[in-house]
């Protein structure tokens, strides 16, 4: 099991070291200490100009004993936050929209994953009193779990991770080898 401790303590390099799109800044995080032995933790911000669009986290949880509700010995925890049009709020496929972002994300990265699972929730808001003059808004929130199959290719999920969160903020994916350039204002 010490092999897999150290593909988790590489894997914590490759993220530090992640180039991501121009739109997203990664963080580290606190980790959550009590879910596994080898906990790492990011969050994103996607922005728009000084507009923060998206929001996310990623966890990396490790347990060389494994766990029976994982099915392996690392679980990849995940919570992404969006913007959203007003008029997509009230779709009725909005939250089997917002899972198949997830799910073609880890597919596209060619993430081999087993044991997903997860919430997608619409929030809408509507400010009163003193916050009236606020326009309404609309938010989508993907939160998920999975484990990756092979911890080799660990940094795989964490580049599903920034792919969603670029999904949900409407941008286009960007093929390897290209590379984006900044939106016209």
């Amino acid at each position: 099991m010490r092999n897999e401790t150290d593909l988790f303590h590489n894997v914590i390099e490759e993220i530090k070291s992640l180039k991501t799109r121009p739109e997203i800044t990664v963080t580290e995080i606190p980790a959550p200490q009590r879910l596994a032995p080898f906990a790492y933790a990011v969050s994103a911000d996607l922005l728009d100009g000084d507009l923060d669009v998206a929001t996310g986290r990623f966890v990396l949880l490790h347990d060389p004993a494994g766990q029976d509700t994982w099915e392996g010995t690392f679980r990849c925890v995940t919570f992404v936050r969006s913007a959203l049009d007003i008029e997509m709020e009230s779709d009725p496929l909005l939250p089997d929209v917002g899972w198949s972002w997830f799910i073609d994300a880890l597919n596209s990265c060619g993430a081999k994953y087993v044991a997903p699972s997860g919430t997608v929730t619409r929030v809408m808001s509507a400010s009163f009193g003193q916050l009236s003059p606020q326009d309404e808004s609309s938010e989508i929130e993907v939160r998920a779990s999975w484990t990756p199959v092979d911890g080799k290719d660990l940094i795989l999920h964490v580049k599903a991770w920034l792919e969603l969160m670029a999904s949900a903020a409407g941008l286009p994916p960007i093929p390897d080898g290209v590379a984006s350039l900044p939106a016209r204002r």
